[in-house]
């Protein structure tokens, strides 16, 4: 193995990246299981501990010290550095990039305009997420979903795609669900069939679908147990559920996106999974 130990090793990802590349049909087998997991998952190497990330990559920590070596490091923690560096290197210039747009510094066209602001707007959203759920709610709404027989979907227009992602990703993770909508028109037979060893899913914003909102209270009615997205403590869907959860995406031009609503189905989708594969 030729070690670059009396070389400088790479000052930022970037440079890390392309010499993993220029190399990787050289590196022995571990090292190159490691040099995967690494360009694969940048966040979790700058997170991570070396423990942690040697579980991740199916190594030994020892393996992640010689990658690191290998590459012209001391040590692990300073190949972390770099991983860590990109991080704030990729908030600062996008908080810079937003600064500039906000203030018309940047000459752009007006569609590139529009898919900055729609990003800029996905951007705030997703920052709220974190504070706008409740951890002990969440793993309320979560062994819920998880210890129910049957999960009902229902979502309707804008909040469709939520309940659409997550059949596909239940299908995928072998969670029995049931989507309600139908071109047959049998949603109200579908539903007949829910008992209170189910549950229901629904999501709803403003303007609210009726519909949604009459089968979300219908089910409460016969006990089933309701977890709700939606964006106010007046949405009809808050006064039937179990749980709820209040999450107000931001908007641009009137048009809001569903960034923060699909992060939040697909960390309940897997965390719903995870926990049912422990019960």
């Amino acid at each position: 193995m030729t070690e670059l130990a009396d070389r400088d090793a790479p000052e930022d990802f970037d440079a890390l990246r392309a010499v993993i590349l220029g190399r990787k049909a050289e590196l022995p087998k571990r090292l190159s299981q490691v040099a995967a997991y690494a360009l694969d998952h940048p966040d979790e190497i700058a997170f991570g501990t070396a423990a942690s990330i040697a579980v991740s990559a199916q190594v030994q920590p020892s393996t992640l010290v010689r990658f690191a070596q290998y590459f012209g490091f001391e040590g692990f923690s300073g190949l972390q550095q770099v991983f860590r560096a990109r991080l704030r290197e990729r908030n600062s210039n996008y908080e810079e990039r937003l600064r500039k747009l906000e203030e018309g510094e940047a000459a752009l066209t007006e569609s590139t305009t529009i898919l900055n602001k729609f990003i800029s707007a996905a951007h705030r959203s997703v920052e709220t997420l974190a504070t706008s759920i409740d951890p002990d709610n969440f793993e309320r709404a979560v062994n819920i979903l998880a210890r129910a027989d049957t999960i009902y979907l229902i979502a309707k227009r804008r909040s469709y795609p939520i309940s659409s992602y997550m059949a596909y990703a239940f299908g995928k993770l072998k969670v029995r669900f049931q989507m309600v909508g139908t071109a047959a028109g049998i949603d109200d037979d579908l539903l007949a069939m829910a008992t209170p060893n189910d549950a229901a899913f629904a999501a709803s914003f403003s303007p609210y679908a009726s519909e949604s909102a009459t089968q979300a209270r219908a089910l409460a009615a016969r006990n089933i147990p309701v977890v709700s997205l939606t964006d106010s403590a007046f949405s009809p869907l808050a006064e039937c559920s179990s749980v709820w959860f209040e999450l107000v995406e931001a908007d641009h031009a009137g048009f809001r996106s569903l960034s923060a609503s699909m992060a939040f189905a697909m960390a309940l989708t897997v965390s719903i999974a995870e926990t049912r594969r422990r019960l």
